[in-house]
């Protein structure tokens, strides 16, 4: 009360949140959610291996003239695959990236990527010069039967 027996109020002034801090807030978790997903698809993030390998390979992709990709057993020199200019566009993708990453680190081609097939059904293609491991089953089934048909019978590693 006041002094003349009336009761006043102290209320604070309405001041909402600011605008500023929200929106950088907003936007500090949106880039969270939009590197861990890249980090996902672009198999830079991991988990180790909680399986077996069952069988694995190390390839060479050599580029054309005709624009074709051949996919050699590194090991033996054997042609496994042949893939047709305007097919195979995972594979390629995945190759840029991987291929990217080597000359962006002074890598040159010499040493193989190696094709993995886990037990548990994974499959990963790894570049041992950049420590970069793709888990092709991140991509979906069919994306990753792209390269498990470049594995030998599973059990066996040529």
């Amino acid at each position: 009360m006041d002094q003349g027996g009336s009761m006043t109020s102290h209320a604070q002034p309405y001041r909402p949140f600011p605008r500023g801090a929200l929106c950088a807030a907003a936007l500090l978790i949106g880039i969270t959610f939009l590197a861990a997903g890249a980090g996902r698809l672009s198999g830079s993030v991991s988990s180790p291996p909680t399986a077996a390998p069952v069988a694995s390979r190390d390839l060479h992709f050599e580029d054309r003239a005709d624009g074709a990709v051949a996919i050699l057993d590194a090991r033996t020199g054997k042609l496994l695959e042949i893939a047709q200019p305007g097919t195979n566009g995972f594979l390629r993708a995945t190759l840029r990236g991987l291929a990217r990453e080597r000359k962006h680190q002074a890598y040159n081609d010499i040493v193989p990527f190696r094709l993995t097939g886990w037990a548990d059904g994974r499959l990963t293609l790894e570049d041992p010069t950049t420590h970069r491991t793709v888990e092709l089953e991140a991509f979906g089934q069919t994306n990753a039967e792209v390269f498990g048909r470049l594995l030998p019978l599973q059990g066996k590693t040529p």
